[in-house]
Formats: C-alpha cells, sequence, structure tokens
C-alpha cells in the first residue's frame, strides 16, 4: 500500500500542473517588471527566473517534512516561498547592494505584515521586512526577497535572489557539489574549508573584474582607439579559449584560430556604427555577457550551417566573395567554425548576419583605395571605374583561394599596403592604364 507522504506528493504537483498556465504568465509578466523597472541602470544586466521542477519540489517536500506541516496541497502551494525563482544579475558584488537599494526605492508603499509594493504593479508586493543580505547555512550571504503576485483570483509566491556574476558562479558551485552530494556530511569540515577558500578566490576575482571594468570606463574618448584596441584584444581572446576548449572536448583536437577571433570582434564592433565609438564599454559588457552564456552552454561544431532565406548580395564584390563562402561554408571547417561563432554571438538573422559580415569585408578594401583615389587628379568617374576594377580583382584573387586567412588584418593591411605603394607612380588616368596590370599583378600574387 502506497505512503499517504507520496499521494499527497501526487496530488500537489497534480495541482501544480492545473495551474501550470497562470504560474507562466505570472513567470513572466514579473520577468518584464523588473526588467523594465532595471533595465536603465549601468550596474544591472539580466533577470532569469525558473519555476520549480516535481523531481526538485518532491525533494523538497520529503526533505522538510512539509506533508505534516502543511497537511493539504493547497496549504503547501500558499505557503511556497519560491515556486518561481527569479535573479536579478548584476557585474560585481558591491553592486547587489544597489539593486537592492533601487528595489527599496520603489517598492515604498507599505502593506501589512512587513510587506511593500509599488505605484507602477500594485499586484506585485516584496517581504522588506527581512534584514539584507541573509545569513545562508554555508555561512555566506545572499540578497534573497520573499513576494507574492496577487490578481483577482491568482496568487503565486516567488522568490527574488540578487547576485553578481561570481556569485552566480559560486551558487552553482554550492548547489552542484555541495546541496546535491549526499556523501557531504561524511567529510563536512574539509568541504567547508575547500568551499571557503573557493569563495574567497572568487571575491577576489571579482574585485580584478571591477578594476578591469572601471579602468576601461575611465578611459576618456579622447583615447578611444586605444580603449578600443584593448577591448577588441581582450575579446578575442575569451572567444578564442571558450571555443579551444569546447572544440578539445566535443572533437578531441584543437586548431588555431586566433587570427580568424580577431576578425570576428573587428566585426562585431564595427557593427554597431558611429554612434557607438564613444560606447565601446558598454559594448564590451553585451558581448561579454553572451559569451558568459555560451560557455555554460552546448556547441556542435559537426552540423551544417543553414540560413533562413536565401543570401542577397548589393554588388559585384559581394557577391563574388559572398558566393565563393557559400560554397565552401559547409566544406572547409575554419570557415564553417569562422561564421558559427558569428551567429552564435549575434544570435540574430544567420543570412542578415553574413550579408553584413561580407559588407563589413568590402569597406575594409573599399574605404582605403577610395582614400588613395581622392588623392588623384581624375574625374570621379574615372575613380568610380578604377575602384571597381580593383575591388573585382580583390575578389577574383578570394575566389581563387578562398581562404580564412585572407580575412585578416594584416592581410588585408598588407595588401591595401602594397596597392598604395605602386600607385604613387600613377597620378592620372592615363597612367592607371599603363601601369593598371602591376596593381593586377600584386593583388594576383598577395599571399596571406
Amino acid at each position: 500500500m502506497k505512503l499517504e507522504l507520496f499521494d499527497f506528493i501526487d496530488e500537489t504537483l497534480e495541482l501544480i500542473e492545473k495551474k501550470r498556465d497562470s504560474i507562466d504568465k505570472v513567470a513572466a509578466a514579473l520577468e518584464k517588471f523588473f526588467t523594465d523597472s532595471f533595465f536603465i541602470n549601468d550596474h544591472f544586466l539580466k533577470v532569469s527566473y525558473r519555476i520549480k521542477s516535481p523531481e526538485s519540489l518532491r525533494e523538497k517536500i520529503l526533505r522538510h517534512n512539509f506533508y505534516l506541516k502543511y497537511k493539504t496541497p493547497e496549504n503547501l502551494l500558499n505557503n511556497l516561498s519560491d515556486l518561481i525563482g527569479f535573479r536579478i544579475e548584476c557585474r560585481f558584488i558591491e553592486d547587489e547592494k544597489k539593486i537592492y537599494d533601487d528595489i527599496v526605492k520603489l517598492f515604498n508603499i507599505e502593506l501589512e505584515d512587513g510587506y511593500y509594493t509599488n505605484p507602477l504593479n500594485s499586484n506585485i508586493m516584496l517581504d522588506l521586512k527581512t534584514k539584507q543580505p541573509q545569513k545562508q547555512k554555508n555561512g555566506f550571504e545572499i540578497y534573497k526577497i520573499d513576494g507574492k503576485y496577487v490578481k483577482d483570483d491568482i496568487s503565486v509566491n516567488f522568490e527574488l535572489q540578487i547576485k553578481s556574476l561570481v556569485n552566480v558562479f559560486w551558487g552553482e558551485i554550492d548547489h552542484r557539489i555541495l546541496y546535491k552530494n549526499f556523501n557531504y556530511m561524511l567529510t563536512e569540515d574539509f568541504f567547508r574549508d575547500i568551499m571557503s577558500s573557493i569563495k574567497d578566490n572568487l571575491s577576489m576575482i571579482d574585485r580584478q573584474l571591477m578594476l578591469v571594468y572601471n579602468h576601461l570606463k575611465g578611459m576618456d574618448s579622447s583615447n578611444s582607439m586605444t580603449k578600443k584596441a584593448q577591448l577588441q584584444a581582450l575579446l578575442s581572446k575569451i572567444i578564442h579559449d571558450i571555443y579551444i576548449v569546447k572544440l578539445k572536448r566535443e572533437l578531441g583536437f584543437v586548431i588555431d584560430f586566433k587570427k580568424s577571433t580577431d576578425v570576428i570582434v573587428d566585426y562585431i564592433f564595427m557593427k554597431g556604427g558611429l554612434e557607438e565609438t564613444e560606447n565601446y564599454s558598454a559594448n564590451f559588457i553585451r558581448i561579454l555577457n553572451r559569451l558568459n552564456e555560451i560557455g555554460r552552454s552546448h556547441i556542435s561544431f559537426n552540423k551544417y550551417i543553414d540560413f533562413e532565406r536565401p543570401v542577397s548580395f548589393n554588388d559585384c564584390f559581394t557577391r563574388k566573395v559572398g558566393n565563393s563562402i557559400l560554397e565552401i561554408i559547409n566544406k572547409d571547417f575554419r570557415w564553417n567554425l569562422f561564421f558559427k561563432i558569428i551567429f552564435e554571438i549575434e544570435e540574430g538573422n544567420k543570412a542578415e548576419d553574413f550579408e553584413g559580415f561580407i559588407i563589413f569585408i568590402r569597406y575594409k578594401f573599399y574605404e582605403s583605395i577610395k582614400l588613395i583615389l581622392e588623392e588623384k587628379d581624375m574625374k570621379d568617374k574615372e575613380k568610380e571605374e578604377i575602384l571597381d576594377n580593383i575591388m573585382d580583382a580583390i575578389a577574383l584573387n578570394f575566389a581563387n583561394h578562398v581562404d580564412v586567412d585572407f580575412l585578416c588584418e594584416c592581410s588585408i593591411k598588407t595588401l591595401n599596403n602594397n596597392i598604395k605603394e605602386v600607385f604613387r607612380e600613377i597620378d592620372s588616368y592615363e597612367k592607371w592604364l599603363k601601369n593598371k596590370d602591376k596593381v593586377y599583378n600584386v593583388i594576383g600574387n598577395h599571399v596571406f
């Protein structure tokens, strides 16, 4: 005969399943509310949530004897504080208090039993009577606030946590290694010492990251090019290191694609447009957050790249270069990896990102050659003709090799400089006609 306890668990899970639609709607509404309320703050990163899984709830009922305490599934559900768990993420440990202060400032309408609501949405209530941060069983502190969402006949409890990046990581360690480790009690003192050491090291990392961030943020706009170069170099290394580890883990080997990550970062920064030139730090943080998500997710390196729609091009150069890459993108592993990284970081429409990247490559050559021709005594139509011919020659050379190293900064810069050197002898359209083969030879013989 089945124990009443397990009937109680089954009935509780059935009750939650019946309320699933309303719980999901409440979770989405709360996520939107907290995001909309705090996204403008520089120390805010994002809001995420999880609805308690059946396995987790079953374990909690057993561990805390909720069957004896609450008697009925309805009573348990009314008193379960973390049916939905929300997490507001911020950059650094000291930002956790800033977020908490923002919450206290917003939830300034006092209700009964220590709960407060806000003028924007009175359906949301938070228990702000409890001192924060709270002390956990492991001895460490956490900002953890009980909340309620009450509207019409819907009443859902939730828990709101505030965590910096390193404390998000620490929470995963604490949960997976200690909370889920049933042998923990056998060596409790040893584990406690080790985990305390890890927490201290994470706090040190947090301080180091804050120093880096403040340094980058403090750079003035007059030094924007140096600032951009530093940020790009750092991001390129992070991307390279993330994918090297994942390549080794899935395929058992690694390849050198450092030059490729430099190009990818250059593209991502340029994609923001000229209005971003004074805001490299914000772009850096945006990409860093995305890389943090990628680092924690699974990536498959053996799948085809499929586009949502046919890729289109605007001119001869982008058409030749783009189609050359499309023919080989699912055959050459380096090309496949190159665009997988771009598509994963940008998370947009792959066809649009591909088209944008080819335009970016065109820009890298076009602007340099255009600058060379501006100094020459030629008519505008003559300059346009020469520019088109040179761009076509570059596209043809690329199509003959389709090598990913063609796109690296040093390769593009070398070719542009070599073209510029030949044009020292060309100052008129007539001299171009006599010497154009020299330019074509420089392009055709370019080694990347």
